[in-house]
């Protein structure tokens, strides 16, 4: 993949760097169903475009102001390429947003937008209807970052003595969770210590939260006000407050798409906790494609990692390279 972020500046402050690929293994899938989309401080974006990383500037974009998102199409649903792909190109066309409160409602109408162009294409053509998940930061100037959170990637934040995830997978446990049906203790196992690969939200499709018999209709946001008490402090749209020293990891499911993820995961402070971005996803990538975890169902591989609060470091000092950024 070409290393178009090189051509992105996120200001002194902040460290960015991405990578996507198929996967890992002898079994590689042929397609890239992931994307991603990174928004520099001066309007210029990299994304994917039929697996491709392309690079374009935004019109009208605010000075100072960002976006990054992790995209992942739901290939079991027909077209899930496609559909990571329209999200992206409604999230360029979408105006930077100064509150969460604009930032949900744009995202929302885009999600209303897309469900009704897409649905209606896929019902003409006799085929199942696709979605994505999105898992998406914006970043203000001098502002705590926005979450806007669907699906099952994640957001984690990672320092070299722990890992910790600052989002909800939207899966049946959680739904079960929320009607009490499973404790804290039965959730975790079954979300981060097990490969359950069904979802109950995706961007396009809707929820199965609401109806747990249709997946359809608006998005479901999870917050305070219905998730059960050990999750109220992870809602899907908040205000993240972070850390200048640790990193944070936007990532689709492939990274844990195995036997026993949490035992993977809980490799990661030592791995990446004190690494500059683009070096922990040297790292990441290279760690997983060269020795991937026990009992690995394949699936494509994205991740966008980010440093707040410190100096952009001297990129040709780092060791490797081939999958530093974009």
């Amino acid at each position: 993949m070409p290393p178009l972020t090189d051509s992105l500046d996120f200001g002194p402050r902040l460290q960015v760097a991405a990578y996507s690929c198929a996967g890992a293994g002898a079994a590689t899938l042929p397609e890239n169903q992931d994307n991603l989309l990174l928004i520099d401080a001066g309007g210029r974006a990299v994304f994917l475009r039929e697996q491709r990383a392309q690079s374009q500037q935004v019109a009208d974009w605010p000075a100072g102001h960002m976006r990054v998102a992790v995209l992942d199409g739901m290939g079991g649903h027909g077209n899930g390429r496609q559909a990571a792909e329209a999200v992206v190109q409604g999230l360029l066309r979408m105006p930077a947003c100064a509150t969460l409160e604009e930032l949900s409602a744009r995202l929302d109408a885009l999600h209303e937008d897309l469900q009704a162009r897409v649905a209606a294409d896929a019902d003409e053509a006799g085929a199942k209807r696709p979605g994505t998940t999105l898992t998406l930061l914006e970043l203000r100037p001098d502002q705590a970052p926005l979450l806007y959170h669907v699906g099952d990637s994640r957001l984690y934040e990672i320092t070299p003595r722990e890992a910790t995830v600052l989002t909800v997978d939207h899966v049946p446990a959680t739904t079960f969770a929320m009607h009490g049906m499973l404790g804290e203790q039965e959730w975790w196992q079954q979300v981060h210590g097990e490969h359950r690969p069904h979802i109950s939200q995706a961007f396009i499709l809707g929820n199965a939260i609401s109806d747990p018999q249709v997946l359809a209709g608006p998005l479901y946001a999870l917050d305070e006000n219905n998730l059960p008490p050990f999750l109220r402090h992870l809602g899907d749209r908040r205000a993240l407050s972070v850390r200048g020293d640790a990193l944070y990891l936007l990532a689709s499911d492939g990274f844990w798409a195995c036997s026993r993820p949490d035992r993977w995961v809980a490799r990661w402070p030592a791995l990446l906790g004190a690494l500059p971005a683009p070096a922990a996803i040297d790292a990441l990538f290279s760690c997983f494609l060269a020795s991937p975890p026990a009992g690995l169902h394949i699936d494509n591989l994205t991740a966008i990692a980010l440093r707040f609060g410190t100096p952009n470091i001297d990129e040709t000092a780092l060791p490797g390279g081939a999958l530093r950024r974009v």
